[in-house]
C-alpha cells in the first residue's frame, strides 16, 4: 500500500472536521425526513419547505464532507465554513431563546470543526493543489 495515496495525505484534524460535518448534515437529513412525515394541511406549504430545506442542505453537508473535506479537496473550505458559521449563529439564537445546552452543543462542534480546518495542516492539505480542485457531485 502507498504512503502517498490520497487518504494518507489527509491530516487527521481534516477527518475529523468531515466526519463532524457528516454527522451535522445527517442530522438535517433526519429533521427533514420527521419534518416530512409531520406536515400537517394548515400549514402544508412550510412543512414541505422546511423539510426540503432540511434534506437539500443535509445532503449538501454530507457531499462537502465526503467528497471535499475527506479528500482535502481546496473547495470544500468554504462551504464548511461557511456553514460553520451559520451555526454559530444559530446557537446564539438558540441560546438567547432558553436552550443553553443545545445551544452550547452547536457552537462546541461549529467551532472544534473551524480550529480543524484551519489548523497548519488541513490547511496545507486544502491549498495543496492537486486533482482535488474541482468539486465531483
Amino acid at each position: 500500500m502507498p504512503t502517498d495515496s490520497p487518504a494518507a495525505a489527509v491530516p487527521r484534524p481534516l477527518k475529523v472536521a468531515a466526519a463532524v460535518v457528516a454527522v451535522e448534515g445527517l442530522v438535517l437529513i433526519v429533521l427533514g425526513i420527521a419534518e416530512a412525515l409531520t406536515i400537517q394541511s394548515a400549514r402544508l406549504g412550510q412543512g414541505i419547505t422546511t423539510a426540503a430545506f432540511f434534506l437539500v442542505y443535509g445532503v449538501a453537508l454530507v457531499l462537502v464532507a465526503f467528497r471535499g473535506l475527506w479528500r482535502a479537496a481546496r473547495w470544500s473550505r468554504g462551504p464548511t465554513v461557511f456553514t460553520q458559521l451559520i451555526q454559530l449563529l444559530v446557537a446564539y439564537s438558540v441560546w438567547n431563546g432558553g436552550g443553553r445546552a443545545i445551544a452550547a452543543g452547536l457552537a462546541v462542534l461549529a467551532i472544534a470543526v473551524l480550529v480543524c480546518v484551519f489548523q497548519k495542516a488541513s490547511t496545507e492539505a486544502l491549498t495543496s493543489g492537486g486533482a482535488n480542485d474541482h468539486p465531483v457531485l
